[in-house]
């Protein structure tokens, strides 16, 4: 049963979930309501809590979109610290400078006290400029660090020109 202390703990972490985008993430989502639904919850009290949502997770705030089946956010000594969201995850938010990152994976695992991002299982991270897939893509949010393969999977990448337009299109030049 939800109490409203245990939903503003989920919430709390959740909201850490604005950085997933990256460092260029629309600034002004961070002070909008974030609205959370799910067709159930199972959510802990106390300093390390666990909250448990399941059955077609849906997470706004601002242009920030992200849905999945399930999201496990813990706290550890008070503190959102970990966010693993699975089945079939899906991100989309809006860049300051007008551009949209559009990820897909099977399971994300945020790790907040560290600031990385695990995305595992058919991964694929797509902006205006290029795109990156793969089987792991680990993004260290402090360093800007991007790390991907395993599995024996083979790491995919395409980046356009500058001037390219957008749409995945290749090679193809923008108007002056």
């Amino acid at each position: 049963m939800f109490r409203p202390t245990d939903i503003a703990a989920g919430t709390l972490a959740l909201a850490l979930l604005a950085a997933f985008g990256s460092a260029g993430a629309r600034t002004s989502d961070r002070s909008q309501p974030m609205d959370i639904e799910s067709a159930s919850g199972v959510c802990e009290t106390g300093q390390n809590a666990v909250c448990t949502l399941t059955g077609k997770v849906s997470i706004t705030q601002g242009t920030l979109r992200i849905q999945s089946e399930k999201a496990v956010v813990t706290q550890a000594g008070g503190n959102p610290s970990r966010a693993q969201l699975s089945g079939g995850v899906t991100l989309q938010q809006e860049m300051d400078d007008g551009d949209h990152i559009d990820a897909r994976s099977a399971n994300v695992d945020y790790d907040m006290r560290n600031e990385v991002i695990v995305f595992t299982g058919n991964v694929n991270i797509a902006q205006r400029r290029g795109n990156l897939s793969g089987e792991r893509v680990v993004y260290n949010l402090k360093t800007g660090q991007m790390e991907s393969g395993g599995n024996g999977g083979r790491v995919k990448m395409r980046i356009l020109p500058k001037d390219a337009q957008g749409g995945g299109q290749s090679g193809g030049k923008g108007s002056p």
